[in-house]
């Protein structure tokens, strides 16, 4: 009788609850050449791993049988789950051997994009003005400080969203040209000055846009005579107003974009003469036209949020000193001891300096082992003059 084969697939899932959990994950890392730091980091993600294997695993088995006998036997295992506030509270080394055991916070992993540790970082953004193409338009109800509320109010919404940490710059103007913005280009190829300012207020990205149109769909229904207002009374001219807004995302290290959508509404402008005293004022709110500007700007913000949220975290390198690296950002990004950043060199040739930077992987990370505030610093396995990498380098977490 021909042998039969058979293949037997069994799934087993123990998850844990969809809360975040407290739990302590124990990894192993083995000194070599009497290297520490590596073998520490090593530990320290074996940790994390050990962690989120307890939180859920996701175990696949794979049995081959010819004859009611095993012949082959495969075994998987996964896990999808995230740590946040991730702590040293032990470590021990025997031997040749180190031994770290961490504490954190364990939830179920669902992210929408392949962003990864980036996910759990807040990136930073500046968010500029936004000039007005057409400034008379903003005459009817004074809202000719639109320019700069607008962004305001943009920056206020991310800021209770609490995902970025947000820059304020609404006096800056990105574009000389608003009626061909953002396509057109300056004398060094690049689109914008958006570079200098990410610079400037080290920004990883920075926020910026054209306000199109305010305008009111018909000019003479907003005379002053008795019968204008005797019209707008009783409803016989049309009282409407547009608001047309283009929205950027640009990458601050390349001045590249990253996200653009054009936002409009309109409705019903029924602010009396006098009753509004500039863009996002009480009396603005009130209208209806206010209310429909209030749910764009919401709009906006979430697709801010969006934009950016698979996006990796990226900052700039401040300093190298052997093999000790210092970064731009730190714990009010959400970074923390252990983190460890893929080292990019940045780079610009003579034949086209005012563009995009080209960056290369050196295949080397930092761990980092002190984070303050606004910076923080860490070493990596060989000397900063071995492998080229300096001041305005990046560190990138994906």
């Amino acid at each position: 009788m021909a042998a039969r084969r058979v293949l037997l697939t069994f799934l087993l899932v123990f998850a844990g609850i969809t809360q975040a959990a407290v739990l302590e994950g124990v990894g192993h890392g083995t000194i070599v050449n009497g290297d520490l730091e590596a073998a520490r980091a090593a530990a320290y993600q074996a940790a994390l791993r050990d962690l989120a294997l307890q939180y859920e695993a996701r175990v696949s088995t794979r049995d081959t049988m010819e004859n009611g006998v095993v012949t082959e036997s495969h075994m998987q295992v996964a896990a999808s789950a995230r740590a946040h506030n991730a702590r040293v509270v032990d470590e021990q080394r025997s031997g040749n051997l180190m031994r770290v055991t961490v504490r954190a916070e364990v939830s179920e992993g669902h992210a929408s994009c392949g962003a990864g540790e980036a996910a759990r970082l807040k990136k930073r953004v500046a968010v500029t003005g936004f000039p007005m193409l057409y400034p008379d338009q903003a005459r009817i109800g004074r809202l000719d400080d639109a320019g700069e509320i607008l962004p305001q109010q943009l920056q206020a919404r991310l800021r209770d969203d609490g995902g970025v940490q947000v820059l304020g710059a609404t006096t800056s103007r990105l574009f000389d040209d608003l009626l061909n913005a953002p396509t057109q280009q300056q004398g060094d190829n690049r689109l914008t000055n958006v570079v200098q300012v990410a610079r400037e207020l080290g920004a990883q990205f920075v926020v910026t846009g054209v306000i199109r149109d305010l305008g009111v769909a018909d000019p003479s229904a907003w005379g002053t005579s008795v019968l204008d207002r005797m019209q707008r009374g009783i409803g016989v001219v049309d009282q409407n107003r547009r608001f047309v807004v283009d929205m950027m995302v640009y990458d601050g290290f390349s001045g590249s974009p990253v996200y653009q959508q054009r936002f409009a509404t309109s409705a019903e402008w029924n602010a009396g003469p006098g009753a509004s005293d500039g863009f996002g004022s009480e009396g603005f709110r009130q209208t209806a036209y206010g209310q429909s500007v209030n749910s764009a700007l919401d709009e906006m913000a979430s697709a801010v949020t969006n934009a950016l949220a698979c996006q990796p975290f990226m900052t700039r390198i401040t300093r190298v000193d052997g093999n000790r690296v210092t970064l731009a950002s730190g714990a009010t990004a959400g970074l923390r001891p252990g983190d460890q950043l893929n080292l990019y060199r940045s780079a610009q040739y003579l034949d086209s300096l005012g563009g995009t930077p080209e960056l290369t992987d050196t295949r080397l990370s930092v761990t980092l082992n002190n984070v303050h505030p606004d910076f923080s610093n860490g070493r990596m396995p060989q000397f900063g003059g071995q492998v080229n990498i300096q001041r305005d380098d990046i560190a990138i977490i994906w």
